[in-house]
Parts: C-alpha cells; structure tokens; sequence
C-alpha cells in the first residue's frame, strides 16, 4: 500500500507540474488597443467613433464612387483578411474595410448585444456616417451572413451582393476549429479569458484552410495577438449564445439583387453544400467554386479569386 501511494504520489506531482508549465506557457491576459495599434493599424488604417463606439476602418480608392465595397470579414477575423483583395479592388472602386464589433481593434459592444440584428443597425449607421447610400456588400463568414441579412432589411441601401463561404443556413460542420468549440463551452469561460495557447490559434487557422501549408507564422500571430485585444474572447462566446445558426434562412430566397457566390471546394467549416443551397435559392445568383481552397479563400488565395470578383462587377 506504502508503495502504491508513492506512486500514486509521484503521478499527481508530475501531473500538477505539467499544468503549472502549460498555464505558465498559455497564460495571455487581455492587451490594450494601444499595444496593437501600432503594429496592426498602420497608414491607411483610422478609427471613426460612432455610438461609443471606436471602429478600425480602411476606406481607400477611389472617392468619387456611387457605389463603394463594403467588405465584411467572418468569426475571429479582422479587415486584414481582405488586405489581398483591396490592393486590385481600389484601383477602380472606393473599398471600405473595418474590423467588426467584437473582433479585431474595434473590440467589443458596449452594450454586449451581438445579435445580427444589432450588427445590420449598426452597418446602417456606419454608412450613414460615411455618407455612403448604396453599396455593394461582400462578406465571408459571418460577414456573409450579415450582408444578406443587411441586404433583406436595407435593399435600397444594397446594390450587390457577394457571398464568401458565407453563413446562413443551419450548421452542418464537418470540422470545427478547436478555438470556436471551446469558445462555445460556458465553463471554460474564467479559463479562457486568461489563458490562449498561441497552438490553439495555429491549429484553428490551418483547420480552415485548403492547404495547411500555406499558414505561416505572420498569419498565426496575426490572429493570436487581436484575439487577445480587450473584450474580443467574452465578445466571441456572446455572439456564439445570441446569433443561432440557420435565423431567417427560409427568407434567403427573398433576395432580388444580383449575387455571386464564391466558395472553397475545402470548407470544412461551412461545407461547399451550402453555397449549391445558396445558388437555389437566389434566383439568378452566378456560383464559383475554388476546388482546392477552405474557407477563407479571399485570403488564402487572393489573385485568383478576386479576379472572379472583377469579372462580376464588370458586368
């Protein structure tokens, strides 16, 4: 028995000991907005105040456009990820970029409310700010799903319309980044809110792209270091609880504005079945798949998706 409770002894130190070093190793409080500013907001980024509100914005191209883009970046992500479609998109057109309440610099909601609801009345007052009437709205993920939603209530505001692996209908993941699931766990929510293991981000990232290997470390620092801007992990388990998947789908079939739909062959996040459903139910809607890309694919592969973009803008 002496022997067994050494041994049992000698696991639980061990076991405590690889704790202590993996929170010692993952601890990572909350950083400021004026430790990120520099590095992640350089020239041509600002920040505009609307409702209490300081929003990261790039407005960039031309200025005299009557119709700018409005580019709306998906769960976790920031105006960065359309950085490779923005340096062709502004060389005809006004493109306006931001990083949504919640995530990136602009940091949270002052009043917690993250349903979409609340995001299409607050893209509303940012275009009213701007001075800008109609747009064409872009957005992948999420920002997906806030365009067409944005586009349903506001449709003399929407000029066009284009889906990137965009969200709309109920969930039917086939791989879910390990961050967004236990982001989703409200237990873990005081562990998570000091703790980020910097693998945890790298294996999210690689999750939704089509080749892995094409994530480096810029893009995972990247990542890592907005998700611990102030605000933005309680900001994300909130939207998780307040925006369900799959609201208002059944009304997606209401949309009358041109439409394109551009969408990663290697989604596992938001799989290539919902653009086909996207497709039918938009009447008229044009429908391009990137076999070998995931669900970022204005990021993992910008020349040649923004070219498709270009085509449909021409027209």
């Amino acid at each position: 028995m002496k022997r067994l409770a050494r041994v049992l002894s000698g696991v639980l130190l061990v076991f405590a000991f690889a704790i202590t070093v993996f929170v010692i190793l993952s601890w990572a409080p909350d950083r400021s907005l004026d430790d990120l500013k520099a590095r992640w907001a350089p020239s041509p980024s600002e920040f505009i105040d609307i409702d209490g509100l300081s929003i990261h914005l790039r407005d960039q191209g031309r200025r005299d456009d009557p119709e700018p883009i409005l580019l709306l970046h998906g769960t976790s992500a920031s105006l960065h990820t359309w950085e490779g479609w923005v340096g062709e998109l502004a060389k005809q057109r006004r493109v306006i970029s931001l990083d949504l309440p919640g995530f990136g610099l602009t940091g949270p909601f002052p009043d917690n409310d993250y349903r979409v609801e609340h995001y299409t009345l607050f893209l509303l007052a940012l275009l009213d700010h701007l001075q800008v009437n109609r747009v064409v709205l872009v957005g992948n993920s999420f920002g997906g799903q806030l365009a067409w939603r944005f586009a349903l209530t506001y449709p003399e505001r929407s000029t066009r319309l284009v889906l990137v692996d965009a969200a709309g209908y109920p969930r039917n993941a086939e791989s879910v980044p390990i961050g967004f699931r236990l982001a989703g766990i409200p237990a873990l929510a005081p562990l998570m809110s000091r703790l980020l293991p910097r693998s945890m981000i790298e294996s999210s990232v690689r999750n939704v792209y089509g080749n892995p290997d094409k994530v480096d470390d810029e893009l995972v620092e990247r990542y890592y270091q907005l998700t611990l801007r102030a605000g933005n992990r309680q900001a994300l388990r909130q939207r998780f609880v307040q925006a369900p998947s799959g609201e208002l789908h059944q009304r997606i079939g209401e949309l009358e504005l041109p439409t394109l739909i551009i969408w990663g062959g290697r989604d596992r996040l938001i799989p290539p079945d919902n653009a086909e459903r996207f497709a039918r139910d938009i009447e008229g809607s044009q429908l391009v798949l990137f076999d070998d890309l995931g669900h970022v694919p204005q990021e993992e592969d910008p020349q040649r998706t923004v070219a498709v973009l270009a085509g449909f803008l021409a027209r």
